[in-house]
């Protein structure tokens, strides 16, 4: 066939999949309402950023103006809110237990009295650790205000005793510590997870479609036809099949960078086109993962499952929620076989780091070596295909 003909045969399979497409409602579901509600929920489920006003409970057992000082101050940290002060640790244990607080500030008797008078008294204080994040913030609220609380007692100590406040420094703090969060310094949750948690759910989306647009044409016995539209050619009638869900899926990706680093402004240090070309490269290497599936299980049932099982394993080993560095060998080297897992170190190089493009080539290869597959499996998947013999 000549250049011409591809290019018709092509364009002739990709006017009958928009057809498809438009007369399912599931594809249309998976490619332009999913990623839209997914979207509005995380974006505004974490729109500001961290959880603020976690409520904890103060056990008060000294009741006194120094208690009470360091009970305000606790209450005017952002993150948390003193929900109760009572002098039973038994009933804010209940409270806990109940999920009505995270967090538990013990101040023992006599603090007061003990901390001027050099007896060392010990404050307490317990977190939920069943809520990671929430647990994760009191605990720092409470131990920067038991730390401060120790301060604040040394600087009146050594201020009854006649030293000076800059003599009194260098033996409470000797060692100023001055921290810099680089990539996000605000600690925007946000930032952190909504950049790598959307991709995602694009990338299992393409899986879906891509696995059920071409599992169908097996289970309907539809898929003879379509080769014979694309002249018995796996590689015409794949192009033109997955033409218009490339562009579909292409204008999503890009309207999520939108949202996320234009309306949102989140760290974007390198530009947009190192992010647009990375959001590009995970959608044609999910679908080709997608070609691999269907082709490795010619069944929609079997296909499916394999796509969202591979697709939910993404969220877990590409490394945004626990380190890869961290994990077994074994799965170190499994983490490389998602498209997730390069789209996200390009993201770290590049949006948040802001690196040269250089250093994120090797992950931009990875994503495209995943079109290398569907021509593993092309034998298999034809054979399939003008078989198709369904397996319910």
């Amino acid at each position: 066939m000549t250049y011409k003909e591809y290019a018709h045969r092509i364009w002739c399979i990709a006017r009958r999949e928009i057809c498809r497409l438009l007369a399912s409602p599931i594809c249309l579901f998976c490619m332009l309402v999913a990623p839209a509600i997914s979207v509005i929920f995380f974006v505004s489920l974490m729109n500001q950023g961290l959880p603020t006003d976690l409520p904890i409970a103060v056990v008060d057992m000294d009741n006194s103006t120094t208690s009470r000082n360091l009970i305000r101050q606790l209450d005017a940290f952002e993150q948390t809110e003193v929900r109760m002060v009572t002098r039973s640790f038994m009933e804010a244990r209940q409270e806990m237990q109940k999920g009505e607080i995270y967090g538990i500030f013990y101040i023992p008797e006599n603090f007061a009295v003990d901390a001027t008078s050099g007896k060392r008294p010990r404050l307490s204080f317990y977190t939920n650790g069943t809520y990671l994040i929430a647990a994760s913030l009191l605990f720092r609220d409470m131990k920067t205000m038991s730390v401060l609380a120790g301060a604040a007692v040394g600087l009146q100590v050594g201020q009854a005793k006649g030293y000076t406040e800059a003599q009194i420094m260098g033996h409470l703090q000797p060692v100023v510590i001055d921290t810099h969060p680089i990539g996000n310094p605000w600690l925007n949750y946000s930032v952190y997870l909504n950049n790598t948690l959307l991709p995602g759910i694009i990338q299992l989306m393409v899986f879906l479609v891509t696995v059920f647009s071409i599992g169908v044409e097996i289970k309907y016995a539809t898929s003879r036809k379509w080769l014979e539209m694309g002249g018995n050619s796996i590689t015409v009638c794949l192009l033109g099949k997955l033409l218009p869900q490339t562009i579909i899926f292409t204008i999503v990706g890009f309207m999520y960078c939108s949202v996320l680093y234009g309306f949102h402004s989140f760290p974007l240090n390198s530009g947009w086109f190192p992010m647009l070309s990375a959001m590009f490269l995970l959608i044609v290497a999910s679908q080709a993962m997608g070609i691999f599936m269907i082709g490795v299980l010619p069944t929609l049932r079997l296909g499916l499952s394999f796509a969202c099982l591979f697709g939910m394993i993404s969220f877990s080993i590409v490394g945004f929620s626990f380190p890869v560095q961290g994990m077994d060998p074994t799965l170190q080297a499994l983490a490389r076989l998602f498209p997730l897992r390069h789209y996200f170190l390009i993201y770290v190089d590049q949006a948040l780091n802001g690196r040269a493009l250089f250093y994120s080539l090797s992950e931009c290869a990875w994503l495209a070596g995943f079109l290398i597959l569907p021509f593993l499996i092309s034998g298999n998947l034809k054979k399939a295909l003008w078989d198709f013999k369904y397996i319910p």
